[in-house]
């Protein structure tokens, strides 16, 4: 397939610039194996879930990885931290009108003070000066990292509604999506359902909002997410198989994790990077079911639901979604699709 046959028009005004309140008040997309698409809310996801089921969600949390400042010649720049990679250093991307050189100094927000101390590929090792640590500086000085697509500033709101209820560890810069629409009416609907839950990390980085730029999806390079699979995990998944339930991701960062640690064939406890890039053809080993928001065209991540649910049904639920007018991408709503067979 090419990467052309996942372009899908939308409208600009159906990316969503701002969530709905309460955050379990979206809409949700079902695309059934069986009985194909229906218009449904994600208040009623507790419906199409059966006692027995295993509800997976990710649990990192977003940092407030986004800082302006100027280099010592005066240009302005813009830092994304991507990763921290120790108590002062990280990898960030830089927006600038020229690069900044190995070993300038940046002044950023807040008074903070940073080194360049070379590359790794695309992005720039930095060392924070001060006392406090990379991740203390952020969260006193950061912004929160709002996608592209959000044409406006951050907000002091946006950092608890970027933010998913199980948001625990620290390190991602963009939300896990699908956790979005969970609160505690939500959850308490789940719990009545007789559903389990289970917790995975994955650390999701800016590479997500990348649009595949290659004719042929085998040629791209896939970025690098830091994922966790426990013991926990692994024994909840086994369980849930024994009693007959169905493995729900919630999220696509999900799905990524589970099938990373179950590269072997086997699921097992899994901790490092992870660069899966899951299209059509490939043969899904742990997950069953798929909670997960409206993604962008010609992405890594339409290739993956695509490649869950069938190409030509979830390209129809596209078109179907921009017809009703439903709401797209990190703070839109959501879709619920069973594995096809």
């Amino acid at each position: 397939m090419l990467t052309s046959d996942f372009y899908y028009e939308l409208p600009e005004q159906l990316i969503a610039q701002v969530p709905l309140e309460p955050r379990s008040a979206s809409r949700m997309l079902v695309l059934d194996a069986e009985t194909g698409l229906s218009d449904r809310w994600i208040i009623a996801l507790p419906d199409l879930l059966k006692p027995g089921d295993l509800l997976v969600f990710n649990d990192t949390r977003v940092i407030p990885a986004r800082l302006n400042g100027h280099k010592a010649t005066g240009g302005r720049v813009e830092v994304l931290i991507e990763r921290i990679v120790g108590e002062r250093r990280a990898l960030a991307h830089i927006r600038a009108s020229k690069s900044p050189a190995s070993g300038s100094r940046l002044e950023l927000e807040g008074g903070v003070s940073v080194e360049v101390q070379g590359r790794e590929g695309e992005l720039f090792i930095l060392e924070f000066t001060g006392g406090a640590s990379v991740l203390e500086q952020l969260e006193h000085h950061g912004h929160v990292p709002l996608p592209p697509y959000i044409q406006r500033g951050d907000t002091e709101a946006d950092r608890e509604r970027y933010q998913t209820i199980f948001a625990n560890r620290a390190g991602a810069v963009a939300a896990p999506t699908a956790g979005l629409h969970f609160d505690e009416a939500l959850m308490a609907g789940i719990r009545a359902r007789g559903v389990e839950t289970a917790r995975v990390t994955l650390h999701v980085g800016a590479g997500t909002f990348q649009p595949v730029r290659v004719a042929d999806p085998s040629q791209h390079h896939m970025h690098a997410e830091y994922a966790e699979v426990d013991e926990t995990v692994c024994a909840a998944v086994t369980a849930c198989r024994a009693r007959g339930g169905r493995v729900v991701a919630v999220g696509t960062t999900c799905v990524r994790s589970l099938e990373s640690a179950a590269a072997s064939g086997e699921l097992k406890p899994f901790a490092g990077d992870t660069q899966l890039f899951i299209t059509p053809g490939y043969e899904f080993k742990v997950v069953d079911a798929l909670l997960t928001n409206f993604h962008l065209p010609e992405s890594t991540l339409l290739m993956l639901v695509c490649a869950f649910a069938g190409y030509a049904p979830v390209m129809a639920a596209y078109r179907h979604a921009v017809a009703e007018s439903y709401r797209f991408f990190s703070y839109g709503d959501a879709m619920f699709l069973t594995r096809a067979s």
